[in-house]
Formats: C-alpha cells, sequence, structure tokens
C-alpha cells in the first residue's frame, strides 16, 4: 500500500519525508490555500522536497472541460516528475479526464463518495480514485465498506485504476481500509506519527535500556565496538 501525505506544509512534508516510507504528496485547494502563500512558489518547493519520482497530486480549480485540460497541462509542465492533475468528479471532470488520459496525463478523480462514481471514473482513465473515508462515516455511511466494494469493483472487471482512500481522522480508519485492500492512502502528518506509536513499544524500549544499562551503563555499542578494536 501507497503512503502519501495530504499537506502542503513545506516543514510538515520534509519531516514526513525524512521518517516515514512516504510515496508522494497529494494537495487540494483547502490545502493550498492554508499556506497562504505564492502557488507556484509553494507546489515547485514541494516538488524540489519529494524529488521527481514521488508522485504529486495537484488538483484542478477549473470547472469546465476546456479549462480544465488547461490547467492540467500548465500544471504538469510546470511541476514537472511524476504529476497527476486532481479533478472532481462531475459530467465535466469526466469529459476532461476522457481527453487527459488518451494525452497520457494521468488522473486523479477526487470527491468519489459511491462506487458507481469510482467506476465511471476508472471506466473514463483516470489513474486513481480518491474517496472520501471520514466524510462518508460523518453522514453515519460507511467509508470502509465503500472502498471495499470499489476494490471489488476493479478486481472483478480487471480495472488498472487504483484506490487512493482519503479523508482519514484515526488509525482504526487507516488499518480497517488497509484490510480491504485500497492501493493508498493519504493522510495529515500528524497522522503518519501516531502510526507508529503505543505504550506498549515505548514501555518495551525502557525495560531494554534500564536491562542494558545495569550492566553496561552509559556506554553504547558503538563504544564497545570501539574499545574492542583498538584492543
Amino acid at each position: 500500500m501507497l503512503y502519501i501525505i495530504d499537506s502542503a506544509h513545506i516543514e510538515q512534508i520534509k519531516n514526513c519525508i525524512e521518517y516515514y516510507p512516504v510515496d508522494g504528496v497529494t494537495t487540494n485547494p483547502t490545502i493550498i490555500s492554508k499556506e497562504n502563500s505564492d502557488f507556484k512558489s509553494l507546489i515547485k518547493e514541494i516538488r524540489h522536497v519529494i524529488g521527481p519520482d514521488k508522485m504529486l497530486h495537484v488538483q484542478t480549480t477549473a470547472k469546465n472541460a476546456d479549462d480544465i485540460i488547461k490547467e492540467a497541462i500548465a500544471l504538469m509542465e510546470f511541476v514537472g516528475g511524476d504529476f497527476y492533475i486532481k479533478i472532481p468528479i462531475t459530467p465535466e471532470g469526466l469529459k476532461a479526464t476522457m481527453k487527459l488520459s488518451k494525452m497520457g496525463i494521468k488522473v486523479t478523480m477526487t470527491a468519489i463518495f459511491t462506487q458507481q462514481q469510482a467506476l465511471i471514473a476508472a471506466k473514463a482513465g483516470a489513474s486513481f480514485v480518491a474517496p472520501y473515508i471520514n466524510r462518508l462515516d460523518n453522514i453515519v455511511s460507511d467509508g470502509v465498506h465503500v472502498v471495499e466494494e470499489i476494490v471489488k469493483m476493479f478486481r472483478i472487471y480487471d480495472i488498472k485504476c487504483k484506490v487512493l482512500a482519503a479523508s482519514f481522522k484515526t488509525i482504526e480508519q487507516v488499518h480497517k481500509i488497509a484490510m480491504v485492500g485500497s492501493d493508498a492512502i493519504t493522510m495529515n502528518p500528524e497522522l503518519f506519527k501516531q502510526l507508529t506509536y503505543h505504550p506498549l513499544t515505548l514501555y518495551a524500549i525502557d525495560d531494554f535500556m534500564k536491562d542494558w544499562e545495569s550492566v553496561y551503563g552509559d556506554s553504547t555499542i558503538t563504544d564497545l565496538l570501539g574499545d574492542n578494536d583498538r584492543r
């Protein structure tokens, strides 16, 4: 499963790239606007931080197909690297996706809330579909079940489009999505930290160190190997 950062905050992206096996970054107009900075400089800096080989998903703001295509081409040429244009699921978005996919421009179709939205987006040529998990849960729906059925449909029809699950609030949601076979998830940097946290892990590490120090004191393995070399 691919792990993707859902953020445009440069320092948070740098931190995630340094400590976690991240496959790319997703953004949307809300995430971009939160940074309150020059758009061109911001997305260029994100590309610089993650490098050309990691995925960068940037969302269009145009509403009609022709303008969506213009934005997609301009962004792809400006950003470079492994680039995906994010397009919300609308009739105009589908029209643009069909044309862009024929041009070799990769599309992530976003704001997916139903299985049929995902299926028709895939049929239109999207490389990824992005169903929203927590937003579905918030309206007493079941985001995990929706993703499970999307994954199942894609396998039934041998569809190459991948599922990029988005909109997470808890690690439990992330775990359940992983268990139903989503190809990728995108989540905010704080959830990356929570993925590795457990109090019993901290207790175990503390016990290891207490036992080590009871015999070797403050000496590290490097210290002890160095002493051996000198002998």
